[in-house]
């Protein structure tokens, strides 16, 4: 027997909530993502999800927190997984970096960060949050790397807070389509900076 239709101001799950979102970003951009919208994709009224989320700000924000949750399982089966550091390192890289132009986590990523000058003490707090887990993880890796001896022995969190913002300025660049950034060009740059910064004579 199906499922009884859910009413209009019933309340879906709030992860099917932030699926729905992050979907109409893929689709249709920053610009397509209204409440009225969202509310007639989900079922809902643009009142009631305002009742659930307070501001569009805080809807983005919750929206990027799960998608990074996601991304930060990612990134944890990887780092763990098998293989030489370097390899783990260039799996990192992988996942950090736009898929391409309009990459929906990245179009949300950045226009967080563009809200965020009106941010409240909290939400700066988690966007630190997301911010220093990715830092965290790479800075181990390179240490392991440097113990393992397969980098050079450097101060780990300084490289990588460079590498990251390497990365960060090159996936701008790819996630509004800069002439000249793809995606493939960029990682054959960031790679040429490791090999010169991590991997050259120790």
């Amino acid at each position: 027997m199906p499922p009884a239709p859910r009413s209009r101001n019933a309340a879906p799950p709030r992860e099917d909530l932030l699926a729905a979102v992050m979907a109409t970003v893929a689709e249709r951009g920053l610009d397509g993502l209204t409440m009225a919208a969202l509310g007639r994709e989900v079922g809902m009224s643009s009142g009631h999800l305002l009742y659930y989320f307070r501001t569009k700000d805080e809807l983005l924000l919750q929206t990027l927190e799960w998608s990074e949750n996601r991304l930060g399982a990612e990134r944890r089966r990887l780092l763990s997984g098998p293989g030489t550091v370097r390899e783990r390192l260039d799996a990192y890289v992988a996942l950090y970096l736009p898929d391409g132009h309009r990459d929906p986590h990245w179009t949300l990523w950045l226009e967080v960060w563009n809200r965020s000058r009106d941010a409240d003490d909290d939400a700066r707090a988690r966007q630190a949050a997301i911010e220093g887990a990715w830092h965290r993880d790479l800075v181990a890796l390179l240490a392991e790397g440097g113990s393992r001896g397969e980098f050079r022995r450097v101060d780990a969190d300084r490289a990588a807070t460079r590498l990251r913002a390497l990365l960060d300025g090159f996936s701008v660049h790819v996630a509004v389509g800069l002439p000249g950034t793809s995606r493939n060009q960029v990682l054959e740059r960031v790679t040429e900076f490791i090999d010169e910064t991590l991997t050259g004579p120790h």
